[in-house]
């Protein structure tokens, strides 16, 4: 099975993650494919293969040859509930520029999506536009195991190659459970990248927020001097917040304050943040900026804490870790040069489980899927991608042979 058709089943299944479940995995659907994937490992031949409480998929195809370092690769299963990910509708087609009607009254054209026109030419896999793709991280996945299975059919030397698929990565969970020393590898990639030759090794640092807006529900028609209503004491707080402070106002390496979720009534309201910065010194300062708007808030109630704020540290940048093992970058560069694409070593705006392990102590730098406009009904990758993909991460493995 190529990784084409691969990607096509995986993405049949819903495995949306949720944000606030105290379950692990947060969702149990996530479930159902890795046991897909299980099965589809011990098919192919690899060894150990397993799902540990968390619902994290493990397999491992074993060293062929003595003295050669253990590679792991790394994916994830669940996908974003930024948008819906349920009854996804992919279809191929080939794009010879201009507008792409995905169903009658929804149309990508470059002005929301201009990486349109750097696939000019290519074919490419597409939603109906009601839900995602699911090319975060499914087409990882498939890209992962067509190369496990090309390894195993040429037996070509190699150290032990470990295989990691997990869940809850959209909701800064994925490594949770993740037994490095079982896994055993001295060193790792995650495939979770968007376009093809993506190489990264800097990320956000990353917080989220939750604010609680305490407020006092009456009748409307006695409402004077007694009623506090949530929903305009958030908006007071939130145009506190400075507006180029935005994903939508910023890049490269700047930061951002994100609303995503609201809800409540009069009574009380829940917003949730997520911020994040490359420096970590930036990122304190957006949280600052944020606990200080509600204590703004807060001033204006004689001393009631109308405002709360619970802000949780989700993830770190891992080029700290990294830099001491830059070989890997070095590796990945030539593996892509050797397929036909030019790499592109730039920061993350965003995480990958890889910053979680190399702070665990597996230096595990991020590399492409091929994917564009993950997270929403734009999402799109090129079939190419999946055709490159596997045997860029089949050369990169086979350069560990080369000390």
């Amino acid at each position: 099975m190529s990784a084409l058709d691969r990607f096509l089943h995986y993405v049949s299944f819903d495995t949306q993650s949720a944000e606030n479940s105290e379950t692990s995995p947060s969702t149990l659907k996530q479930k159902v494919l890795g046991e897909e994937l299980m099965k589809e490992m011990e098919q192919l031949g690899l060894k150990n293969v397993r799902m540990d409480e968390s619902g994290n998929v493990f397999g491992e195809i074993p060293a062929n040859t003595e003295g050669i370092p253990a590679v792991g690769l790394v994916a994830h299963m669940d996908t974003s509930n930024a948008v819906s990910g349920k009854d996804i509708k992919p279809r191929i087609l080939h794009y010879e520029g201009g507008p792409i009607e995905l169903s009658p009254g929804i149309v990508m054209d470059r002005s929301a999506v201009p990486e349109l026109d750097r696939v000019i030419g290519e074919d490419l896999i597409v939603t109906d536009g009601t839900t995602l793709l699911g090319a975060d991280d499914k087409a990882g996945i498939a890209e992962i195991l067509e190369a496990a299975e090309q390894i195993l059919a040429e037996n070509r030397a190699h150290g032990k190659i470990g295989i990691a698929i997990c869940t809850d990565e959209e909701v800064g969970r994925g490594t949770e459970g993740f037994d490095l020393k079982q896994f055993g590898c001295e060193y790792a990639y995650t495939v979770d990248g968007g376009a093809l030759g993506e190489l990264e090794y800097e990320n956000f640092n990353a917080a989220s927020a939750e604010v609680t807006v305490h407020g006092r529900s009456v009748h409307p028609g006695t409402a004077k001097g007694v009623m506090r209503n949530a929903g305009t004491i958030f908006t007071k707080l939130h145009s506190l917040l400075p507006e180029d402070k935005t994903p939508e106002r910023t890049e490269g390496y700047e930061g951002f304050i994100h609303l995503i979720h609201v809800a409540g009534s009069v009574q009380e309201l829940k917003a949730f943040y997520i911020l994040r910065d490359h420096d970590l010194g930036k990122l304190e300062e957006l949280k600052q900026i944020l606990l200080d708007a509600a204590a703004q808030i807060n001033s204006l109630f004689d001393g009631d804490e109308v405002v709360s704020v619970a802000i949780r540290d989700n993830y770190r940048n891992m080029r700290e870790c990294i830099e001491p093992h830059m070989h890997l970058i070095r590796r990945a560069e030539a593996a892509f040069r050797k397929n036909g694409v030019e790499p592109v070593t730039q920061p993350i705006r965003g995480g990958t489980d890889g910053a979680a392990l190399s702070y665990m102590g597996l230096p595990c730098p991020n590399l492409s899927t091929g994917g564009y406009q993950f997270h929403g009904v734009f999402e799109f990758i090129p079939v190419r991608a999946l055709q490159v993909m596997p045997e860029m991460l089949r050369d990169l493995v086979y350069s560990f042979t080369e000390e």
